[in-house]
């Protein structure tokens, strides 16, 4: 025997959440933070005859250093051929001067003037970028080295105008070490998840 029909019971509807006052929306709960842990205190751990023999060992390192390694140091400085690098700096130098007193004739601003303009942009710039990584300090490093390669293509002698402006690059990209640190080319990309709750 086939059991007769039961009548289906109608399917309860639930209204849009546009229907919902905001008054009474229920946010989800928020889960409890985890507990902090406790600051790890070595010095707890240390025995204080362990932190007193290292400080004796620090102290004679320090007397030695100062005793022995500096006196050292100062004598093989004095003893080294300082002349690749004087030599070098000329290299680089000497044109730009060259360039600026040929291009300053007729101005109020001495080819000098320029000249310690020249080297106070740049040193300024390459302190400021390394220190602060700010971007106009960086752009005029950046303008600064483009400069100072062509002013030494422009003004060095015909026969080592490419060793000189190679060496111009070179002194550019050494400096570019600490004023570019940390600059990167890949592109950086913040993903914002506009579904998450408001906390």
């Amino acid at each position: 025997m086939s059991e007769p029909d039961k009548p289906r019971e109608p399917e309860p509807t639930v209204p849009p959440l546009d229907t919902i006052p905001n008054d009474q929306r229920v946010p989800p709960p928020r889960r409890p933070a985890p507990p902090r842990p406790h600051p790890i205190k070595a010095a707890d751990d240390i025995p204080p005859g362990a932190i007193a023999a290292f400080g004796v060992v620090a102290l004679v390192a320090l007397l030695l250093i100062l005793k022995w390694g500096i006196p050292k140091a100062i004598d093989w400085y004095h003893h080294q051929d300082w002349a690749w690098f004087t030599q070098w700096t000329a290299t680089v130098a000497d044109p730009v001067h060259a360039y600026l007193s040929a291009h300053t004739v007729g101005l109020p601003l001495t080819a000098t003037s320029a000249f310690v303009i020249w080297q106070g942009v740049g040193i300024v710039s390459l302190v400021l970028s390394w220190l602060t990584g700010a971007v106009g300090a960086r752009l005029t490093w950046t303008a600064h080295g483009a400069c100072s390669v062509l002013m030494v293509w422009d003004a060095a002698p015909a026969a080592g105008r490419p060793v000189a402006t190679a060496l111009a690059v070179l002194a550019w990209t050494i400096g570019s070490l600490f004023a570019l640190r940390g600059l990167s080319l890949r592109p950086l990309i913040h993903l914002h998840n506009h579904n998450h709750p408001a906390r």
